[in-house]
């Protein structure tokens, strides 16, 4: 039952960036992740997918989000980052929703973990940053689709220190029943074999947690991918690359291209 003070974030980009028909966009995310070829010996603790329009970022997200299949029993609370498109602002934003909807229907949203968060210095309820953002909602229909019944804290990041990322996702971090997923594309606009060579380069780096060598050209979600680099780095976590491709491969042209990237931790 919903009352009248519970506040549903809707979505704003279901038939931009994925269809708004349910039964087209859960068919849409089935064969997304039937074609993805992803296999991993380990439980991934967080994993790291891209956030454009389903033709173009859809299958290479799929290839993490797959990963997840053999766990998805056991994934009680996602903590969900992405960047800020729409909205500048210092620090980290809560939503003040307690739903967040797709048209696969609601995710619960953990309002105890947002508001215990908010007690940190850079994190503030912010509903205008959410208001219009898609690098979380994008990621939704995957979670809904892979997942059974999970809690969402859904945070869009502005300019923030990777330090103070890390510091958040460590108080996230939770047990085996705790996600994490990072929302980012990487290189943007330059020409297919210019785009290959520095989404390589910025692999690496993902693969070696160096966030030093990571700037806002190589990744949009360089604030809250270079704080999980950050705390990969001193947890002593492996990141593996599952897939790297570019929307010259999925559904653009060749000429301006933008990278997208799976990733997982373990």
């Amino acid at each position: 039952m919903s009352d009248a003070h519970t506040i549903i974030r809707p979505a704003a980009v279901a038939g931009l960036f994925y269809s708004a028909d349910p039964d087209q966009l859960r068919s849409d995310v089935l064969h997304y992740l039937q074609q993805a070829k992803a296999s991993s010996d380990f439980t991934p603790k967080a994993i790291i997918a891209p956030h454009a329009g389903y033709i173009y970022s859809g299958p290479v997200a799929a290839s993490a989000y797959k990963l997840l299949q053999p766990v998805k029993h056991l994934i009680k609370q996602v903590i969900l980052l992405g960047p800020s498109h729409r909205v500048a602002f210092r620090g980290i934003a809560t939503p003040d929703a307690d739903y967040f909807s797709t048209p696969l229907g609601k995710i619960k949203i953990n309002r105890l973990l947002c508001e215990q968060i908010e007690s940190l210095d850079f994190v503030q309820a912010n509903a205008t940053a959410h208001a219009q953002e898609h690098s979380l909602e994008v990621q939704l229909p995957f979670l809904q689709n892979i997942l059974d019944d999970f809690e969402l804290t859904p945070l869009v990041v502005g300019d923030c220190d990777a330090q103070d990322v890390a510091h958040l996702l460590d108080l996230l971090w939770g047990g085996n029943d705790t996600l994490i997923v990072i929302s980012s594309d990487l290189s943007h606009y330059h020409n297919y074999l210019s785009a290959q060579q520095l989404d390589r380069k910025t692999s690496l780096a993902i693969e070696n947690c160096q966030p030093e060598k990571i700037s806002y050209e190589d990744a949009c979600g360089r604030s809250p991918l270079n704080g999980l680099l950050t705390l990969a780095k001193q947890k002593h976590l492996d990141i593996d690359t599952v897939d790297l491709r570019n929307s010259g491969d999925t559904a653009g042209d060749k000429e301006r291209v933008v990278g997208y990237g799976a990733y997982v931790v373990h």
